[in-house]
């Protein structure tokens, strides 16, 4: 596949993903997520142990005819397939990810099937595509009628997640599921990678992309995944502390909602890791404004000053022996 504005590439690639915490006491070992992540019998689970345990399923597709959405009303149809997929990190957070590509114009009228069974990944536009409507339009509310990418991935999530053979559905923390809608198209010649996050409310994030010229759709998908899983994490510990007494009388209430932090996600902060270097200035956007690592090891830090102190104090309470 030619990468964004390539000759023969597309000129817009747009996505969603969902993120939420595998829904089991304990995380899952590898064996277990290649099981939950088959999703095609003819095809295997990739897998990888380093810097951490990661699996992602085979590519699903779904076949789709409908409008697109766009920033001005404008109609604009569009057939062919989306691709989904699923991944598991550290055999404790679950993500599904679906995303297309687009060209700049397609057939003037439908085609059959066949026309776009052998463009995997791609939705054809019938006719011309207004680009900068359809992305402005993605990243909005989803309107009756037009593409909802992320009911794809929502379905592929529940897929998943219903899998009670393998899952016992005793989560050790309760947290909220996140969505990042997100657009990428070509930057302008000579320019890096920039990204436009918006937090739109607690639950739903949308990041728009300007990658250097030829990056693979892949490549942009990738990282998405990667900022939906770090801003999850970061999400999910600030909301623990936000509701945390400090200086309450009850030490062991605090450890309880600690304890779980420190056993699930703390080790999970890992930015970068399996992204590709072509698109890793665009990371950068987000450790400049507003600084995600840095708020999260000052989180971090946070929870281990209080698990000292609260330890020092549940000592004191212990009676010494004479």
């Amino acid at each position: 596949m030619s990468g964004l504005g390539a000759t023969a590439g597309p000129v817009l690639v747009c996505g969603e993903v969902r993120t939420c915490l595998l829904p089991n006491r304990d995380a899952v070992d590898e064996p277990a997520a290649v099981q939950l992540l088959r999703l095609r019998a003819d095809e295997r689970v990739r897998v990888s142990r380093h810097p951490n345990r990661h699996a992602v399923s085979p590519d699903v597709l779904a076949g789709v005819d409908c409008r697109l959405p766009t920033a001005t009303g404008v109609r604009s149809r569009a057939v062919g397939t989306v691709t989904a997929h699923a991944a598991l990190t550290e055999g404790r957070v679950l993500q599904s990810t679906a995303y297309f590509c687009a060209p700049a114009s397609g057939p003037d009228r439908r085609r059959p099937w066949s026309y776009y069974l052998v463009r995997p990944g791609w939705l054809v536009p019938v006719g011309p595509l207004p680009e900068t409507s359809v992305a402005e339009g993605f990243l909005a509310a989803v309107r009756p009628g037009e593409l909802d990418v992320g009911s794809i991935a929502e379905s592929l999530l529940a897929r998943i997640s219903r899998q009670h053979r393998l899952l016992d559905h005793d989560i050790p923390l309760t947290t909220a599921d996140t969505s990042l809608r997100w657009t990428a198209a070509a930057a302008a010649e000579g320019h890096e990678a920039s990204l436009l996050f918006t937090k739109v409310d607690d639950n739903l994030r949308t990041v728009a992309l300007r990658l250097p010229r030829g990056t693979a759709p892949t490549a942009a998908a990738g990282l998405c995944e990667d900022l939906a899983l770090h801003d999850w994490l970061l999400t999910t510990v600030a909301n623990k502390l936000d509701g945390l007494r400090v200086g309450s009388e009850d030490d062991r209430a605090v450890l309880r909602v600690l304890r779980p932090l420190v056993d699930h996600l703390l080790h999970l902060w890992m930015p970068r890791a399996r992204v590709d270097r072509s698109v890793h200035t665009a990371w950068q956007e987000l450790e400049r404004s507003p600084g995600y690592s840095r708020q999260w090891h000052t989180l971090t830090q946070r929870i281990r000053d209080q698990l000292a102190l609260h330890a020092i104090a549940l000592r004191n309470e212990v009676p010494t022996s004479h």
